[in-house]
């Protein structure tokens, strides 16, 4: 006999269980041992929405919440301001690292809380000696051609002119400097000018580019009609609620000179400083901690890391606003390796989760996290938001210089419990020695590799991307929001599934002669 839909509802309904197993019994680690990412899937459920209705809103501490739950990680080689800015205007925030002075950290700091939308603060400057043939290769990598020209090739130097493509277009003779056919009679906008200021002038003057200078000609930074159209709006970023700047964050260590460094980043406007700290269960922590909440009552702290409940229950004691999670996971760290210490990432996820659920204290997954998959996955077992290192690196907007190798464009990347990571600190203050507990060894022991990573663009592609991605991800489990996903998680209606090491191979891609991986356009 043929059952009807609605009788195959109600014979569902004698099922004595549900499909898969609760988040719960997923976890038991006495039956299965520690899970990583990997190691599980999320069961579908219902779709009766688009994946547009679906919210990422979160927290990343008690007080502050984001649109989306996406943080990068405090390493050289991945957050400093510019990626600070410009994820926290995708609805995320940026952790700024301190393998620095506190002096240039604090700068980093203050030039994310002194940005507006719409300013460029670091546009490509070029020299009046650039030749044509130079300006027409650089129009090729960076996909515009309009250079402000100063004096010295650098910013903060006399403007005496701009280069538009239209200038460079049909000269033909590429050994041409570009002083001889650069716009000598540049429209310009005064220091201080306001955005809204800045537009007008773009509008009436229908020019594409607006350098902005200061008192003696100096150019400062510009405005781009391409990019006001752009950046017009930013729905989705990350701004303090009562000053409106953009949101930041930044680490800091357990000496006592982490102390003084502290006081120039809130100096600066630090929103969130985060304890940073390869095993955060320390009494090193525990001071800092304590010491920050009694002093600087205004800046939320966010301990870690931890991957258990002990550890966990440790720094909520002594009164922070959120955790980070993780130890050994990320693709450059090998404390699991040489330490013989950590915990496979979905376990430490699950377990600390849960415990600081109960205290209301949100919790941060650093490290694992190599697609939105595993996004999904971490936020499924209760963590608010997830810290990226390598999934960045490669960005425009992480530091350092793209370089090639095998035909490849690459990023150099780097962990902080690197021999490459430690040297260029011990000259500076032996940050991330203090980080793992070394800096009075005579020999370093790595818990970090250096590599590259392949370019990723700029992440005002890879974040929507991220971003859209998640939405359909939370679409196919049949929820709207975070917080429902959560609610359905731990009561047990959203449903997960083991997968053994033939069930990842089929799930990936196979059986084919080549085939060309692109994520996003």
């Amino acid at each position: 006999m043929v059952r009807d839909y609605t009788t195959a509802l109600e014979y569902l309904q004698t099922f004595e269980r549900k499909d898969g197993l609760s988040v719960h019994e997923l976890m038991d680690s006495k039956t299965r041992g520690g899970l990583t990412y990997n190691d599980f899937l999320v069961l579908p459920g219902k779709i009766d929405f688009t994946s547009s209705k679906v919210g990422l809103n979160t927290k990343l501490t008690k007080k502050i919440s984001l649109h989306a739950p996406f943080v990068s990680s405090p390493m050289d080689t991945v957050t400093e301001s510019e990626m600070a800015i410009h994820i926290a205007l995708l609805g995320g925030i940026g952790i700024i690292h301190h393998n620095c002075t506190p002096e240039v950290q604090a700068e980093m700091v203050r030039k994310v809380k002194k940005y507006e939308n719409g300013f460029i603060n670091h546009p490509k400057v070029i020299s009046p000696r650039v030749t044509v043939g130079e300006a027409k290769a650089m129009k090729q990598q960076f996909g515009f051609a309009g250079f402000p020209v100063t004096e010295s090739g650098e910013l903060n130097s006399k403007l005496i002119g701009i280069i538009t493509s239209r200038d460079i277009q049909f000269v033909e003779d590429d050994s041409l400097p570009v002083s001889e056919i650069m716009t000598k009679e540049v429209v310009t906008g005064s220091q201080g000018i306001t955005l809204s200021q800045g537009n007008d002038i773009l509008k009436s003057t229908k020019k594409g580019k607006l350098p902005i200078i200061d008192s003696n000609g100096n150019l400062v930074s510009m405005l781009s009609r391409t990019d006001l159209m752009k950046n017009k709006n930013f729905p989705l970023a990350s701004k303090s609620a009562t000053t409106k700047q953009l949101l930041c964050g930044a680490t800091v260590g357990t000496m006592p000179a982490d102390r003084e460094r502290l006081k120039l980043l809130a100096e600066a406007g630090l929103d969130v400083v985060v304890v940073d700290s390869s095993q955060g269960n320390s009494v090193f922590q525990i001071e800092m901690i304590k010491w920050i909440k009694e002093n600087f009552t205004e800046i939320e702290v966010i301990g870690g890391n931890v991957v258990t409940r002990e550890q966990a229950a440790s720094l909520i004691a002594a009164g922070v606003d959120g955790l980070r999670i993780g130890m050994g996971t990320g693709s450059i760290c090998i404390t699991q390796e040489v330490m013989a210490c950590g915990r496979p990432q979905g376990t430490a996820v699950y377990n600390v989760c849960s415990f600081a659920k109960e205290f209301g204290v949100p919790c941060i997954a650093d490290g694992g996290v190599q697609n939105i998959g595993h996004i999904t996955k971490a936020l499924a077992l209760g963590a608010s938001t997830a810290m990226m290192g390598g999934m960045l690196a490669g960005t425009a907007e992480a530091p350092g210089e793209y370089f090639y190798r095998d035909g490849k464009r690459l990023k150099a990347y780097r962990g902080m419990g690197s021999i490459d990571a430690v040297q260029k600190t011990d000259a500076r203050g032996n940050a991330a020695t203090s980080r793992y507990f070394s800096e009075n060894d005579d020999v370093f022991v790595a818990q970090g590799v250096s590599g590259s990573v392949v370019d990723k663009g700029s992440i005002h592609k890879f974040i929507p991307y991220l971003y859209n991605g998640l939405q359909h991800s939370l679409q196919d489990i049949g929820v709207q929001s975070l917080q429902d996903l959560n609610e359905r998680v731990y009561s047990g209606e959203v449903r997960f599934e083991f997968r053994t090491a033939s069930a990842q191979l089929e799930g990936g891609v196979h059986n084919l002669y080549s085939y060309e991986k692109r994520l996003h356009n």
